[in-house]
Order: C-alpha cells, then sequence, then structure tokens
C-alpha cells in the first residue's frame, strides 16, 4: 500500500495567510478563537478601571483588516495556552510514531511537511518490513551506503507489500525433470536464486530460479534425503540414516554451494547424532536445528558444530519452526514450543487435528501458528502471553483438502499448503492479523473465522497423487511430490500482465463510448430529418398524404 500525500494547488484565504508562522503548520495553519472565559480574562487584565467599550459600526472598507487583525490575535492567544503535537521536539514525535501501525504512520505523514519527513524516514518501517518478511538478506541488505541512498526503509515496505499482490494474479507454470523417484523436499533460497531439491533418489540438485535449469548435483549420499534447508552461509540436508549432511558457500561461486565436492573437499562435512531418520531441519544466524523420528529436536552450534541441547518429545517429530527465542515443533498430534536459550517447554497446543500434526509454520515474530493435520483440516493459532504462562487462540480453520497435509509454507500474507490430495492450496490471510503492538496490549480475545466465512482460496492443480513438500518466495510457489518432478508457479510477470489487461480493458472500454456517441448523434440527426418532413407534408397536404394542384382548384371554381 503506497501512501503519497497530494498537496493541493490554490490561494489561501487572506484571513489565514499571515497566521502561517510556526514553520510545522507552512500548509495550512488552523484557525484557532480563543474561548469567553479567556477573552473576557484577557479583557479584564487589560482594561480594569476603565469605561465599558461601546460598539461602533465597521465600515466595509476597514472589515478585512480588522479580520485579520483579530485571527492573529486569537492565533496568539491560543498558541501560549494549547500546544499541540508538532511543537514538541522530533526526537520525541518519532519516539511517539513508533506506536503507529503501518496505515497510521502513512496517514500522519501527510498531516504537514515536516512529520511527512518525520514518518518518510521513520524507523518503523524496518520494523513494520522485519515483522512481516523479516530482515532482507544478500543482495538487497541494506546495510550498503549506495541501497541507502536509493530506497528508504519505506520504500523498501511499500514495494514489498505492493508485490504480494502478484500471486493473486495469472502465472506461468515450469515442470523441473532430473529425480528419478519421489521428490521430499524443496527449498527456496530468494536471496541467491536457486532452488534445492532432495527425495528418494539419494541426491540433492540445485536448480536456477529464473531458468529453471540444472546448476549441480550432489553425489549419492546413500539413503534417502527427507529435509534440506540453507541461507547464505550454509546448507543443511537431513537423510533417513541419522545424520545432517551439511555444506559451506563458497566465496565467489555463484550458486554459493559446491554440492559436487570436486573443489573444495573442506567446505563438506557431516553431524551425527540421531539415531533415527531425520525428517525435517532449519537454521537460524546461530544455530542448527533439527528433528527427527528418534523423538528428540537437536539444537547445534554454527560456529562449534556441536549439539548444545537434545529436546526431547513424547512420539515422532513431523516438523519444526524457529523464531527468536524460540523453536515449535510437531510431534504425534501435539504441538510444542521450547525456549532455545533454557531447553524448557513454554506452551503446548494438545491435539488440534484429528490424528498426526504433520506440517507447521509460522509468522516472522513467531506468535501466529499455522498446522496442517491428517485430517486434512489447517488451522491457525495466535499464542499470547497471560501472566507467567502462555495460552494458544484459535483464529481460523480452514477444511480445503480431502487428505492429509504434508506440507505448509508462509510468506505474508500467503498461506501455501500441499497434500497428498494433489492440491496446492493459496490462502491470504492478511485480515486475520493485526500488528505487533495491537496483539500485545488487546485482552480481548480474537473473533474465530470458520472456512465457510473467509475468501475462497486460490487451488493450484498439476499433480495426480502425493505432494510431500512445497515453498513460496521471489514470487514462485515450488513444490514436489511423489511423482518424481518439480512444479514451479511463476507469478513473476502477473502485475505487469496485469496492468496490460487493464490498459486494454480502458481502451475498449474508451472505443465503446466513442461508437455509443456517434450512435446516439447519429439517431439524433435522423430524428431532426424525419420531424421535419412531416411538418412539411402538413403544411402542403390535408393530413393524409395527398397533395392539390392549382389547376384542379381553379377548374372547381368554374364550374
Amino acid at each position: 500500500m503506497a501512501f503519497e500525500c497530494h498537496r493541493e494547488t490554490g490561494n489561501l484565504s487572506s484571513n489565514l495567510v499571515d497566521c502561517v508562522q510556526d514553520p510545522w503548520d507552512e500548509e495550512v495553519a488552523p484557525v484557532q478563537f480563543p474561548t469567553y472565559d479567556e477573552l473576557k480574562k484577557g479583557d479584564s487584565n487589560s482594561n480594569s478601571g476603565k469605561e465599558e467599550a461601546q460598539i461602533v459600526p465597521v465600515s466595509n472598507s476597514d472589515s478585512g483588516s480588522q479580520n485579520q487583525a483579530l485571527v492573529r490575535a486569537a492565533d496568539n492567544s491560543i498558541s501560549d495556552h494549547c500546544p499541540i503535537i508538532i511543537d514538541l521536539p522530533a526526537a520525541l514525535v518519532s519516539e511517539i510514531l513508533l506506536w503507529l501501525d503501518a496505515k497510521e504512520l502513512g496517514i500522519i505523514s501527510c498531516v504537514s511537511t515536516l512529520l511527512q519527513k518525520l514518518a518518510a524516514d521513520h524507523q518503523g518501517w524496518k520494523n513494520f518490513y522485519a515483522e512481516r518478511w523479516g530482515l532482507p538478506l544478500g543482495p538487497i541488505s541494506l546495510d550498503s551506503a549506495t541501497v541507502q541512498k536509493e530506497k528508504s526503509w519505506k520504500d523498501l515496505f511499500v514495494d514489498r507489500e505492493f508485490r504480494s499482490n502478484a500471486f493473486m494474479g495469472r502465472f506461468s507454470t515450469d515442470v523441473l525433470y532430473g529425480h528419478t523417484e519421489a521428490v521430499r523436499s524443496v527449498f527456496l533460497l530468494s536471496s541467491a536464486n536457486i532452488i534445492l531439491t532432495a527425495g528418494y533418489d539419494c541426491i540433492i540438485r540445485i536448480w536456477g530460479v529464473e531458468d529453471g535449469l540444472l546448476i549441480s548435483s550432489s553425489r549419492p549420499l546413500g539413503c534417502t534425503i527427507r529435509a534440506v534447508t540453507a541461507d547464505a552461509d550454509l546448507l543443511v540436508a537431513g537423510g533417513t540414516d541419522g545424520f545432517l549432511q551439511c555444506w559451506k558457500a563458497v566465496e565467489g561461486l555463484r550458486h554459493l554451494f559446491d554440492i559436487t565436492g570436486s573443489q573444495n573437499q573442506s567446505s563438506e562435512f557431516r553431524l551425527w547424532e540421531h539415531v533415527g531418520p531425520v525428517t525435517c531441519v532449519a537454521l537460524d544466524e546461530a544455530r542448527i536445528y533439527s528433528g527427527s523420528w528418534d523423538m528428540t529436536v537437536r539444537v547445534w552450534d554454527r560456529s562449534l558444530m556441536k549439539c548444545l541441547k537434545v529436546l526431547r518429545h513424547s512420539d515422532w517429530v513431523w516438523s519444526l519452526v524457529p523464531r527468536g527465542g524460540t523453536v515449535a515443533s510437531t510431534a504425534g498430534a501435539v504441538v510444542y514450543v521450547w525456549d532455545i536459550d533454557t531447553g524448557d517447554l513454554d506452551a503446548v497446543i494438545q491435539n488440534p487435528h484429528v490424528g498426526d500434526t504433520c506440517s507447521l509454520a509460522r509468522n516472522q515474530t513467531g506468535d501466529v501458528f499455522f498446522t496442517g493435520g491428517e485430517d486434512g483440516g489447517i488451522k491457525m493459532f495466535e499464542m499470547k502471553n497471560d501472566g507467567e504462562e502462555k495460552r494458544f487462540d484459535q483464529i481460523a480453520y480452514w477444511g480445503q483438502h480431502s487428505s492429509k497435509v504434508h506440507s505448509l509454507a508462509f510468506e505474508f500474507p500467503w498461506l501455501v499448503s500441499a497434500s497428498s490430495d494433489g492440491k496446492v492450496s493459496l490462502r491470504d490471510v492478511r485480515k486475520l492479523f493485526r500488528s505487533s503492538k495491537a496483539r500485545k496490549f488487546s485482552k480481548a480475545k480474537p473473533k474465530a473465522a470458520a472456512s465457510q466465512g473467509m475468501e475462497v482460496p486460490r487451488m493450484l492443480h498439476g499433480f495426480k497423487r502425493n505432494i510431500f513438500s512445497v515453498d513460496i518466495g521471489a514470487d514462485r510457489i515450488v513444490c514436489g511430490g511423489e511423482e518424481g518432478i518439480v512444479r514451479v508457479w511463476n507469478f513473476s510477470q502477473a502485475l505487469e500482465i496485469d496492468r496490460r489487461v487493464q490498459a486494454l480493458r480502458s481502451v475498449r472500454l474508451e472505443n465503446r463510448m466513442r461508437r455509443k456517441e456517434a450512435q446516439i448523434e447519429m439517431n439524433n440527426k435522423g430524428a431532426r430529418n424525419a420531424h421535419c418532413s412531416s411538418k412539411k407534408n402538413q403544411i402542403n397536404g390535408n393530413g393524409s398524404g395527398v397533395l392539390y394542384s392549382r389547376g384542379g382548384a381553379s377548374a372547381k371554381l368554374k364550374a
């Protein structure tokens, strides 16, 4: 949502021009008059001991100057008694603006010129961006001075918000062939424009996002790879033999990771701790997280490559998502939330679905959870601090899938799900979100939304059998399944296509209106001609259309 401040052109009233004395109000200065008590008090102080004032009629020639003097006096009197927000120091105003959400901050920027400057450069836009999508990584980082000069945090926020509408438009579909068996895991690394895939054929493959071509393939790792993830520095994959296969990024390599092992053997290593198949892996800036069917989640130090904590569950671990200081995991039918530093269990969601809870996703702040179950349903929860304990409020439930939901992915405001029914569901959930400050200070329980009352999701078809993994990013949705292919829905041209369609629609509408106006003009012209012909017939005839000649009339008269 772009916020623009349009300044109206025109002449100010002569009664207001002299009132603009404060640079904060250089656009429009409010006309404020003193109250009756203030005027009475001022009159008593200045005119004590004098005779009662007489009413003297004012001529029209002197009314303009006296009105200006009255407005100036009223403005000076009130400005001494009623300070407003723009009279405060800029630093204090910036602190106040921190409590506004993105929409309110955009509205405030249209009040005055200085407020517009403060709001446009405000640090709150960085917080809004991080709250929705996390801080940008890689080439679009704002750490460089060149990028800071080109785009502010507000510009980045507005651009990203606008780009999020691409998933409502048209798309093209690409199919990536290369795996010989089912694809169990896909991951889209937007900052490097690569797609990582792995599956039953024991090989990890790297694909280009733009062209869909195969970039690199690993050697066979000896077992099924059920999970893969990466960031700009590290690639981690989990196998059914209980190991974590890791590759460090190679400096200067365009696709970051040399998974073939032909150039630098020191960039590849394995971590052994699990005694069962590794089903899920995740990364943050300092740690590696892995979940397994040995009913544990292990937290690893990235620099030491050493296991720091073991979080024990009561059933097989299916999925995990770290956010901030907590990591959430699903084991059996239960969702757990753990404190990373202490290893203590913070909160639990008991049996959100009928059967196992197979998939999990969270927003960037970590207080909104999405769960997918064996029953084909998807639920949305909000975690709130209730004193020292944490509780979960269910926000929404959707049941568009007819079979197990294997995978969930979330990028604000889009929630994507993949199921055994061979369908991918795309749903806009922005109407269910509140800002982090609103969630923090609101004591009211949010209203739950049933699937019947929500907007119909967008269903993406193309698979006939199980879809095991899905991811979203870079205006694309990537998924892989039992058929052994990777399918990519590309929405990158959706906004441009929509712009062209709207332009063509406007041209067609304009041409239709022109044809309609021309037809109306022709009809009016034909009606005028017919009306003139009718009048002429009435003057020269008897009303029945029969005309008489002069010769006939004179002969009849002679007879």
